[in-house]
């Protein structure tokens, strides 16, 4: 895994900084949000850095649809039936810390329709 200094959620992989963790395999790990906007607000984070999903292309199809499986099982082992998930990309779109992270929000109703 590609560390990079500055980040974060590079340091949570690299067990520099604590993290409540829920999950984790050979590509990703999930942490309890800090900063929860929900009563289960779970991120789920490749080990791999890159900032933002734009930096992904066709050859990383296995590891975006990993990222989707594994919501899935986190949330089912949460106890959701219901729940969001959400990737922020760019400072217009949300985008907080610079790694790709996918956002898991469940445990009551979600405002805001998207679709």
């Amino acid at each position: 895994m590609a560390h990079a200094e500055s980040c974060i959620f590079c340091n949570i992989a690299a067990g520099e900084i604590p993290a409540d963790k829920v999950y984790e395999d050979d590509l990703v790990f999930a942490i309890r949000d800090i900063s929860p906007q929900a009563p289960t607000h779970i991120l789920i984070i490749p080990k791999a850095h890159r900032e933002r999903l734009t930096d992904y292309e066709e050859a990383d199809q296995a590891l975006l649809g990993h990222l989707l499986l594994t919501a899935n099982k986190i949330a089912e082992t949460e106890g959701l039936s219901d729940f969001r998930c959400a990737v922020n990309c760019g400072p217009e779109g949300g985008q907080m810390v610079w790694h790709l992270h996918l956002h898991l929000l469940g445990g009551r109703q979600m405002g805001g329709q998207l679709g």
